[in-house]
């Protein structure tokens, strides 16, 4: 039995430092891929820039693409995480703060958040769906605190879809040409969204909009 577990015991911690190892390629590779484009950097350039062996990128990810995928999953599941968060705070504070860090990850992670709003290389079913994924997330954020629910009709689902689709042309835009602070620009995707809320409630009076809410500061 002793030397059953012996035997189990190093394999556990190679499992370990082969998840530390592929996690800080991750965090080397989003720093590298942050304002560079998936065409800009070789497989050479990324090795050489990240101080590891090309043949240990191959080793964790299979392939350049294999690796940009993982960065980009890793890049939004922060911001996926954090906006189906914070359910205790006012509806008002918890759509401010989604914005917020929405705009604030294509401010920082352009060439990822073009890649994703894009659809990727070419046309890319794994950079679809995770695309769809944040934008289900950013919906049934808005739907809980527009409605106390996320599982709305297929009416309101479609308003706030429209509405989300517009911030992402309209966040495209912003981080190409960025003459608004990222203040003003939350402030503004804010107040589009009421007028989606009072469409969808014209549309479909049982989802009624939200009053207005002013905010400090």
């Amino acid at each position: 039995m002793r030397q059953q577990r012996a035997a189990v015991r190093p394999r556990v911690r190679g499992t370990e430092r082969s998840v530390a190892r592929r996690a800080e390629l991750i965090a080397i590779g989003r720093k590298l891929f942050a304002d560079t484009s998936y065409d800009a950097l070789s497989m050479d350039d990324i090795a050489r820039q990240a101080h590891v062996a090309k043949g240990l990128i191959y080793y964790y990810f299979q392939s350049k693409r294999g690796y940009y995928l993982a960065i980009i999953q890793d890049s939004v599941a922060d911001l996926v995480t954090f906006a189906a968060s914070g359910l205790e705070l006012p509806a008002v504070d918890r759509v401010h703060r989604t914005i917020d860090s929405y705009l604030r990850f294509a401010e920082h992670h352009q060439a990822a958040y073009r890649t994703i709003v894009s659809g990727g290389v070419g046309f890319d079913t794994e950079v679809h769906a995770i695309r769809d994924g944040v934008r289900e997330a950013i919906i049934a954020t808005i739907a809980e605190g527009a409605y106390g629910r996320s599982d709305i009709a297929p009416l309101a689902r479609m308003g706030l879809l429209s509405w989300v689709c517009s911030v992402e042309g309209a966040t495209l835009d912003w981080i190409d040409r960025p003459g608004l602070s990222r203040d003003t620009m939350r402030d503004l995707l804010v107040k589009t969204l009421g007028g989606a809320l009072r469409a969808v409630e014209e549309l479909e009076p049982s989802y009624t909009a939200p009053p207005p809410a002013r905010r400090e500061g």
